[in-house]
């Protein structure tokens, strides 16, 4: 029962659309109709404020950790840490509050990952910014350090830890799949790029 009640209040604050209130606070509209109509970080930076792309990132970072947290917190359950954070993923991805209509959860996953077992996190994060300082591209490092969680996992926590990362993975690669397409065609846009809609 912790793990389900975990699961659902995880889902609602990951449902919480950061990027799509801070870029309509600053009076730039909806950022869902700006760039590739993304609500996360790497899309509001094309609305060239890169505060509001930071604030969107430790946001949505900070949802994903703080439903892993609140939850070992509140029940001391692994299980229902686990269950809240991956549910905080699900909520981004699949808000309610925007038609399930969401974002593709990569700074939630990092958050989540860091609030769960913090050298996963870190390693996820590092191999983020790795891949991006090499290729410049946003998806190809988060296709990249979503690829190679499950193994970080597996090696610095537990099998449970490293199920939750494979399944955000495969999440995270479903909701990737036309930046995976461009990627192949060698369209991607290059971080900081103003892509139009």
């Amino acid at each position: 029962m912790t793990e389900i009640v975990s699961a659902l209040l995880g889902y609602l604050l990951g449902s919480v659309p950061f990027g799509l209130v801070l870029v309509r606070l600053a009076g730039l509209g909806d950022i869902r109709a700006i760039g590739s109509g993304n609500i996360g970080a790497t899309n509001v930076l094309r609305t060239g404020r890169k505060d509001l792309a930071l604030a969107t990132l430790i946001l949505d970072s900070g949802k994903g950790a703080i439903a892993a947290l609140a939850a070992l917190y509140a029940t001391g359950s692994t299980e229902a840490m686990l269950a809240a954070a991956f549910f905080a993923v699900l909520g981004h991805n699949f808000p309610v509050w925007l038609g399930f209509k969401g974002g593709k959860g990569v700074a939630t996953t990092l958050g989540a990952l860091l609030a769960t077992s913090w050298p996963v996190g870190l390693a996820a994060a590092l191999t983020w910014l790795v891949t991006a300082l090499l290729f410049r591209i946003s998806s190809l490092s988060a296709l990249v350090a979503l690829a190679l969680s499950p193994a970080f996992a597996w090696y610095f926590a537990t099998p449970a830890h490293a199920a939750m990362a494979a399944g955000l993975a495969v999440i995270g690669f479903i909701r990737h799949r036309a930046n995976i397409a461009r990627l192949l065609k060698g369209e991607e846009p290059r971080i900081g790029s103003k892509k139009k809609g």
